[in-house]
């Protein structure tokens, strides 16, 4: 039963909740986390785990999709990013770290600049972003951005590109060619119609029956954005925005655990509504620890996307600096430059499936989620959703 509480005369809220507030109860017999399966099976496509990278060069450039693909997981490529603006992409990722770290830092060098953070994630005033905007503001060259597709096309892993909304109709179409296999149309909020006023408004319906490949689409918030989505004929939808400063920049925000929780309602309505089409939830937000990737999932996600926390990777573009993709919006970046070194960088591998001495569960992603499955009985990601859960 959903809550509602008075906010003030005439006003009402929903009362809603976090990943942070929800926890995963054990009330079945155990298991061994050998036998725990988190293969992620969405339209044709198998990949090993639930996990599919945010499309921000901070992490995925052509080294780390082609490993990341080869670990299992789904690289997602940025079309509209650093890859086909900038004739050196590592030079252009570094320029944003430094300036990041002279934001924060001073003049600390990469190695002393852990003993200077003062949190986990510590994030630049601002000035990064202005890096990411100029080199943002190059034109975008389609020769240059198919030619790195076709360095993870040609390594022979499942790879997805994302575009926004507004520009699907016009990179769609030659991204398709190019050989990817999964086209995300992604927003930091996205509907089922996206109007805007100096062109034709984009039916996403009609748009993703035209496509020859599967498409996930996204970020929705609420039950009935997903349902509407979900009618588009996507195969995927996402929930949450992928940002860091949402909140702060628009006042548009809802907490994780409800949102997932309302969209895989959705999912299960249109499962009945069409006599037996599953669209998959994957939960992409602040998602920094594997224990929130095993609660997202728990409430009812099919996968995750993660950021932040694939920067601690050696092979990530900026390793130990995230940002989301919508940091370097020419005119309202939602999301900033974040220091996440605090605990070094690690291989891709490691980081993902251990071992690890690390406590905190920034480490080992993939393996403390088959170990959280296996002490609540579960064998696999569709059942794991049923688990029991309690609000704090």
């Amino acid at each position: 039963m959903q809550e509602f509480v008075d906010i003030g005369r005439g006003r009402v809220a929903r009362r809603v909740y976090g990943l942070d507030q929800v926890d995963i109860v054990p009330s079945r017999r155990t298991r061994s986390s050998h036998d725990v399966d988190t293969t992620w099976k969405i339209d044709a496509y198998d990949f090993d785990i639930p996990v599919m990278a945010h499309p921000t060069d901070a992490v995925v450039t052509p080294e780390f999709a082609i490993e990341f693909g080869k670990l299992g997981g789904l690289p997602v490529i940025n079309a509209e990013g650093l890859w086909g603006r900038a004739a050196d992409l590592d030079a252009a990722l570094r320029e944003v770290a430094e300036a990041a770290r002279r934001s924060l830092f001073g003049e600390v060098s990469s190695s002393d600049a852990s003993s200077a953070a003062t949190a986990p994630f510590t994030v630049d005033s601002g000035e990064a972003n202005q890096v990411l905007q100029r080199l943002h503001a190059q034109p975008l060259d389609q020769d240059l951005l198919l030619e790195r597709l076709s360095l993870v096309r040609d390594s022979g892993v499942r790879f997805a590109v994302r575009v926004s909304p507004q520009h699907a109709a016009d990179l769609a179409p030659v991204l398709i060619k190019s050989g990817l296999d999964m086209l995300v149309i992604q927003g930091t909020l996205v509907s089922a119609e996206h109007v805007h006023r100096d062109g034709e408004p984009l039916n996403l319906k009609e748009f993703i029956g035209s496509l020859d490949v599967p498409v996930i689409a996204g970020g929705v918030v609420d039950y009935t954005t997903a349902m509407h989505m979900m009618r588009t004929g996507a195969a995927g939808v996402i929930v949450g925005s992928g940002d860091t400063t949402n909140t702060a920049s628009l006042g548009i925000d809802v907490p994780m655990a409800t949102a997932i929780a309302d969209a895989a309602a959705a999912r299960r309505d249109y499962l009945d509504e069409t006599g037996g089409r599953y669209v998959h939830v994957i939960a992409d937000s602040e998602l920094l620890t594997s224990g929130q990737v095993a609660k997202a999932i728990a409430c009812g996600a099919d996968a995750v996307a993660l950021g932040a926390p694939l920067s601690a990777a050696e092979s990530a573009g900026a390793p130990e600096w995230y940002w989301p993709a919508v940091a370097g919006h020419p005119k309202a970046p939602r999301g900033v430059v974040s220091y996440t070194g605090d605990y070094g960088t690690l291989p891709l591998e490691e980081l993902l499936f251990g071992p690890t001495a690390n406590p905190y569960g920034v480490q080992n992603i993939v393996g403390a989620l088959r170990r959280s499955m296996a002490k609540c009985g579960y064998t696999d990601l569709k059942s794991f959703q049923k688990v029991d859960l309690v609000v704090r």
